[in-house]
């Protein structure tokens, strides 16, 4: 594998982790202020982003490629609002998806069709996430203010459950 793609590709771990890190944040914020369907649905989505990382992980090692963490970085979005997390989840995925493109575009750039064939998963992971994550603040704009409304947000988005992704489930035999 090219040295650029691989390094692209152990940086995202550790942005994959972050990203994990941070949900989790957004998740700790949410249960302190007795939403519990909204924390719910943030550690759902920490344990997606941390699925990202593992099956980043498992392609560098089926490739014969050092996998090379670095720390982690402490979120450092200071949280005053229910739109706060939501807003600073959909510009957060947008940033992923930026350097998710940067991946594929140094792959192609090298003709390494076998890790573009890779990141098209992450490719389309990452429309969803940027639709779930754009939903999410439309429905906050029309419904956060009603209290009743509200509660029925923070129901919906608890019903929630975590699902292995494709490509984790598959390398894992699950």
């Amino acid at each position: 594998m090219d040295k650029k793609v691989q390094d692209l590709l152990n940086r995202q771990i550790n942005r994959e982790l972050y990203s994990a890190y941070l949900y989790v944040d957004f998740a700790n914020y949410y249960a302190d202020e007795g939403l519990n369907g909204f924390a719910s649905y943030y550690m759902v989505q920490a344990a997606e982003e941390r699925d990202h990382a593992l099956i980043m992980r498992n392609y560098l090692i089926a490739n014969n490629c050092k996998v090379e963490l670095a720390a982690i970085a402490q979120p450092d979005k200071k949280l005053a609002s229910f739109m706060d997390p939501l807003t600073f989840a959909y510009e957060h995925e947008l940033t992923v998806t930026a350097s998710i493109n940067e991946i594929y575009a140094a792959a192609h750039e090298v003709r390494d069709f076998r890790t573009m064939q890779f990141l098209d998963w992450f490719v389309a992971e990452q429309g969803e996430e940027e639709e779930a994550a754009n939903d999410m603040i439309t429905k906050m704009k029309l419904f956060g203010a009603d209290s009743k409304a509200l509660y029925e947000l923070d129901q919906e988005y608890g019903a929630r459950t975590y699902v292995m992704p494709a490509p984790l489930a598959n390398a894992s035999g699950a």
